[in-house]
């Protein structure tokens, strides 16, 4: 369980070399012209967690599942991409399966790597890639409300759509968040602009801690956003190092964090994630829920026969599980709760989730 992250910006400014890193792979051809990738590359990564693997080692478990983040390298898009451009609406077509978007702008300058424009500015790069999503789902939209020939949308629908469309048109956004028939709707158009998003600053390595001139002018731009630095050449240093070997390094260049660690905390946050846990002899599992889940919802992430035939959930927060080492003695502490249907489930929860047969 896990979380689809589309990787776009512009040609060259490192997003194969990001896949590469990010997914440990060679699978995405990195090279020094634009379109060098043409079908989207798709790399599926274990989100790393102490406290799975403490309580893998605690249940003493046959098998260990990690929750996963899946990370699309989008094929780089250009000024009319909307309209066909360079390789056009086939790139956007994959933006829209995505739950979060990574824009990963250029902020390094390079004699040997060419930038498509000529020029290193990261506000202008940004701007082009979110005014040709807004186009790509203005034209969307459009269409939709064209080929409403056979009367399939509501007069609900139709409303949203044209107050959609009117909002884009004025670069504004339409919040929806309180009507979930709504945003349920929206998902199946797969309207992009309307994508949570992190701004991915790939940075030269003296800037990978601190930012540098072009960062600063991005943030001064884009103050409420979510912003990671990353090194795309030292990520992919990083991946062909042994463990102790990459500890040693990222110490040595004062790296706190891999490009992964910060992707997959900014991720969960910018989506509001949380993770519990199953652990037993036979598996210990780590399953991703938005926040606020209720205990009902969370069993359905594990199947859907668990949500309907839902009965109690037991319930140890991950440290009392860490210090009693098991369910049972737990309860003997009286450190298990028993809770029902209603329940929140928070963070680090360990469950057993009880279901009629």
């Amino acid at each position: 369980m896990g979380f689809k992250c589309g990787i776009v910006g512009l040609p060259n400014v490192g997003k194969s070399t990001l896949f590469n890193a990010l997914t440990s792979s060679k699978n995405a051809q990195a090279a020094n012209f634009p379109f060098c990738t043409i079908d989207p590359n798709i790399g599926i990564v274990d989100v790393p967690d102490d406290r799975l693997n403490n309580l893998y080692s605690i249940s003493k478990s046959d098998k260990k599942i990690n929750a996963n983040i899946t990370f699309v390298d989008i094929a780089g898009l250009v000024k009319g991409a909307s309209k066909g451009e360079g390789l056009g609406n086939k790139f956007l077509s994959h933006i829209r399966e995505v739950d979060a978007i990574i824009h990963l702008v250029r902020c390094f300058e390079s004699e040997n790597i060419q930038h498509v424009n000529k020029k290193i500015d990261p506000i202008n790069d940004l701007e082009t890639i979110k005014t040709e999503i807004l186009l790509a789902d203005m034209s969307q939209i459009e269409k939709k409300l064209e080929k409403n020939s056979k009367k399939k949308l509501t007069d609900k629908q139709i409303k949203l759509l044209k107050d959609i469309l009117d909002r884009l048109n004025k670069a504004e956004t339409l919040d929806i968040s309180n009507d979930p028939e709504s945003k349920k709707f929206l998902r199946e158009i797969g309207l992009i602009s309307n994508k949570p998003y992190i701004i991915v600053c790939n940075v030269d390595e003296q800037s990978v801690k601190n930012g540098n001139n072009f960062t600063k002018l991005l943030k001064k731009k884009y103050s409420n956003q979510k912003f990671i630095y990353i090194c795309a050449d030292i990520e992919s240093q990083i991946i062909d190092l042994k463990p102790e070997e990459r500890e040693n390094y990222m110490k040595n260049i004062g790296l706190e964090k891999t490009g992964l660690d910060k992707l997959i905390t900014s991720g969960y946050d910018l989506l509001n994630l949380n993770t519990f846990f199953t652990s037993g002899p036979k598996e210990t599992r780590a399953w991703t829920i938005k926040k606020n889940t209720e205990a009902q919802k969370a069993a359905g992430v594990i199947h859907s026969d668990f949500e309907k035939n839902f009965i109690r959930a037991e319930v140890v927060s991950y440290d009392d599980f860490k210090r009693y080492g098991s369910f049972e003695k737990a309860k003997e502490n009286g450190k298990l709760k028993v809770e029902g249907k209603n329940y929140f489930v928070k963070d680090g929860d360990v469950l057993i989730f009880r279901v009629n047969p």
